[in-house]
């Protein structure tokens, strides 16, 4: 099949020849009809990730089943599947208390990197051990995964918009619900209108959140963010962000979502909330990042930090229920799509979205 490889920060991500083994147990191998381009991807094409080379890119995508493995009695030939990043093993101490999110075995699949639940890799290339990125490596005609990252759709749903349920969308939207449990009628800020910024302001809006304030450096976006719920917008590039938020809300927000991830970010949301706020650190920052603050202020003031993988989700629960909320328009993908390209574009893609200029692009192979 073709795949794009990376093969080191100094090298270009190029579409090469690729072998897939055959699923395992426990596994299917899924046709890729869309994979999005997320900044995790992009991370590790910088160098800010170390993770074994060569490494097939992408963890966000949907398709439909070809084939499975011994033992997978839940999926079938035809099934229409997203994909999750977070493939859970059932058993381990957190899936038993129903927190398939924080799965010991996914945790190993993510740090170090390269393989899949059963410590091995299905990748070849030019006869060399090739790696999984998260489990995943969407950016390809094909991918095999553990089956418990296949996540069974709706078949009358389309899939390349779904591709972006698979990360972006449920990390967003289950930030809100599922990390912060954001009430009705809360005051929210949100910190970067990206694809997963965007999720979160939507999410916001589904919680019933009074005020939905939107923060990014690029008019565009904080305007799409108004369409698809903000009651507020803010220029990131125009004066003390927080010296504005305030102007708004001044008694500060209840919750404020960086969904960037950088230290300036992370700083000016804890600036930003009031007393008994919470911060949700949403976006992941590069290795080593860190962030000062005062533990009084957060005592005196009952205020919390939290941080937010995955939006916290029950990938078997919240991608179906994501689908739904789509399928019946309470939930906006389409408008999130700033670019559907060829799989030969995926380094181009990549180049696009560290200008800043993009939301969700697909890869379609």
């Amino acid at each position: 099949m073709r795949a794009a490889v990376f093969r080191g920060s100094s090298s270009p991500v190029a579409v090469e020849e690729v072998q897939l083994a055959a699923p395992g147990p426990g596994e299917v191998r899924v046709r890729i009809a869309a994979a999005g381009v997320c900044h995790s991807d992009l991370h590790v094409r910088q160098g800010d990730w170390q993770l074994p080379t060569p490494l097939i890119l992408g963890h966000e995508g949907s398709g439909v089943i070809l084939e499975t493995g011994a033992g997978v009695d839940d999926l079938a030939v035809g099934d229409h599947v997203v994909l999750s990043w977070v493939a859970p093993c059932g058993t381990c101490r957190p899936c038993t208390l129903g927190q398939p999110v924080r799965c010991l075995t996914a945790a190993n699949v993510v740090a170090p990197g390269g393989v899949l639940n059963d410590g091995t890799s299905r990748l070849t290339v030019d006869g060399q051990r090739a790696y999984h990125y998260l489990g995943v490596s969407s950016y390809a005609e094909e991918a095999v995964v553990p089956a418990s990252g296949a996540i069974k759709i709706r078949a009358d749903a389309p899939l390349e918009p779904l591709a972006l349920v698979g990360c972006a969308v449920a990390t967003g939207v289950g930030a809100v619900r599922n990390s912060a449990s954001v009430p009705p009628g809360a005051h929210v800020v949100v910190v970067g209108c990206g694809g997963v910024g965007l999720s979160i302001v939507q999410g916001a809006r589904l919680a019933g959140a009074e005020r939905i304030i939107a923060v990014d450096l690029r008019r565009e976006k904080t305007s799409l963010a108004a369409r698809l719920g903000a009651t507020d917008e803010i220029d990131g590039s125009a004066g003390d962000v927080v010296e504005t938020l305030r102007t708004l809300l001044p008694d500060g927000a209840d919750f404020a979502f960086d969904a960037i991830g950088g230290a300036t970010t992370t700083r000016q949301c804890i600036d930003m909330i009031g007393v008994g706020g919470t911060v949700v650190v949403v976006g992941i920052p590069r290795a080593g990042t860190q962030v000062t603050f005062e533990p009084q202020t957060l005592v005196d003031f009952d205020q919390r930090i939290i941080g937010s993988n995955y939006g916290g989700i029950d990938p078997h629960r919240d991608i179906p229920q994501l689908v739904d909320l789509y399928m019946s328009g309470d939930l906006f993908l389409d408008e999130l799509i700033s670019a559907r390209r060829p799989l030969d574009e995926a380094g181009q893609s990549l180049d696009d979205l560290a200008a800043g200029a993009t939301l969700r692009q697909l890869l379609i192979p």
